[in-house]
């Protein structure tokens, strides 16, 4: 439904302004409790930056020395370039965040890999649970082999296998579905 309607003083769609206000007054929402749905801030973000959720190319991916060179260089840099920080109660998403939190590392590496080839539908956004029990998110790249994750709290690469991760729900090779 997008019926008009004035919000303070100005002309908003209706469906963009609550999904807006939803996404600044709550406090992110798991995945688990999501269902199938991307996590709000996630959503929000595709409303904002439809270019930054699209899919398409394979699936998976063959491992290769280029492929991981290139999965390194990208991770090293994005995980330098961003400072960390929590969004707090707003659970905000961005592809081109200067500081953020683990979200933003996710979709700026998300994109700088698809910048240098790699196909958006090998690259799933993953919320998980640590050792810990905290939530974080990764980005894993399907492989023809074992997945690989990319993370803002190590340098290395490392199969999903090996991280100590829990799964919570994970984006599908269309990054608007999720499981």
């Amino acid at each position: 439904m997008t019926k008009t309607t004035r919000v303070g003083g100005s002309i908003a769609k209706f469906g963009l302004a609550f999904v807006a206000a939803l996404s600044m007054t709550a406090i992110s929402m798991p995945a688990a409790q999501a269902g199938k749905h991307a996590p709000l801030g996630y959503q929000v973000m595709c409303l904002k930056d439809p270019s930054s959720c699209k899919g398409g190319g394979k699936a998976r991916v063959e491992v290769t020395g280029d492929l991981m060179a290139t999965l390194k260089r990208v991770n090293a840099h994005v995980n330098r370039s961003i400072k960390p920080r929590n969004d707090g109660a707003a659970d905000v998403w961005s592809a081109s965040a200067t500081v953020g939190d683990c979200e933003d590392y996710v979709m700026a590496k998300r994109a700088a890999l698809i910048r240098a080839g790699v196909p958006s539908s090998s690259l799933r956004i993953a919320y998980v649970k640590t050792r810990r029990g905290e939530g974080h998110a990764i980005l894993v790249v399907k492989t023809n082999g074992k997945d690989l994750v990319l993370d803002n709290l190590t340098a290395t690469i490392r199969p999903l296998s090996q991280t100590g991760y829990r799964i919570v729900s994970m984006s599908g090779a269309n990054p608007r579905q999720w499981s």
